[in-house]
């Protein structure tokens, strides 16, 4: 399963495993869940943003609203009465950098192997290394080889998005990019092509039991066709590659993010590749109207929370 690979992939994290409550933030709003009481359902809350109070990348401030900001997370929050003050942020896919790394073999202690990985990132990311929130989890390992999931973003903008929790009331107790924080929604140990759409990206993944083959993230230009274009385009890269790994072409695409599966497959116009939601939305248990967001960036956050 994805989750037990993926659960110590945390850019910043409390002992004790992740809070009981996530809230995940999109240009459009922010979407929180909290699990009420253990062995119980999430509840999950959406509240909005207004247009550009959050833009998402790495190269200029993301919260140009601090207030509103705040305010969304708060008022997302409160309506599904967290357990504790800490909560699991999920962040949008366009302000991480995300790589599989292959390496002969790595140190055994943490604190050597963080250097390790910024000498490797210091020419594949367009930013500083050395002033970053960085983590990394090892998929695979044996003697001949290992490989290594890294996450890496400026550690400005980690800033940013903890002091709008922390405005909010509330403490970021981990944190997790959204499609990572999705694949942790993942059951299934088959191999699976997953797409996750925002506002300005896409991102595509392949999970294959306990390996990540895929994961690329295209940021979407404004212009309607061309952003129909590259979501096209970066589908059929990501099947492909599928194909190439694997040996058989895809026959199913798992979609999250903004949109319905269904919309997402009529711009895919691919009669042989059937789209379905990652997660459904809850038919149960919304404390607000949740628009067209999709929930499995927060409860890929609370697989495993009791």
């Amino acid at each position: 399963m994805m989750r037990s690979i993926l659960s110590k992939v945390k850019l910043h994290s409390e002992t004790g495993g992740r809070p009981p409550a996530a809230v995940e933030l999109t240009p459009e709003g922010a979407l929180a869940a909290a699990i009420p009481a253990p062995g119980q359902p999430p509840v999950y809350a959406f509240a909005p943003l207004p247009h550009g109070a959050l833009i998402p990348g790495i190269g200029e401030p993301n919260v140009r609203m601090p207030e509103d900001v705040a305010g969304a997370i708060r008022t997302a929050l409160d309506a599904v009465s967290p357990r504790s003050r800490a909560v699991t942020l999920v962040l949008p896919d366009p302000v991480v950098r995300v790589f599989v790394l292959d390496f002969d073999s790595l140190p055994a202690k943490q604190a050597e192997v963080l250097p390790v990985l910024r000498f490797r990132l210091r020419k594949m990311v367009p930013f500083d290394v050395e002033h970053t929130g960085l983590s990394y989890q090892v998929l695979f390992q044996d003697k001949e080889q290992c490989k290594v999931l890294a996450v890496v973003l400026p550690i400005a903008i980690l800033e940013e998005y903890e002091a709008a929790v922390q405005a909010a009331g509330y403490e970021p107790g981990a944190v997790l990019p959204s499609s990572l924080a999705t694949l942790e929604a993942v059951e299934s140990l088959e191999a699976m092509l997953i797409a996750n759409l925002s506002g300005p990206a896409l991102t595509t993944t392949i999970a294959n039991g306990s390996d990540l083959l895929l994961y690329r993230t295209l940021d979407l230009p404004e212009e309607p066709s061309q952003r129909l274009q590259e979501i096209q385009r970066g589908v059929a890269v990501a099947s492909a590659y599928y194909e190439d790994k694997l040996g058989v072409r895809p026959y199913k695409l798992y979609f999250a993010g903004n949109g319905e599966a269904q919309e997402f497959a009529r711009w895919l116009n691919e009669p042989e590749l059937e789209i379905v939601d990652l997660v459904p939305q809850p038919e149960l248990g919304a404390a607000t109207a949740l628009a067209d967001t999709s929930i499995a960036g927060v409860a890929g956050a609370l697989a495993g929370v009791r």
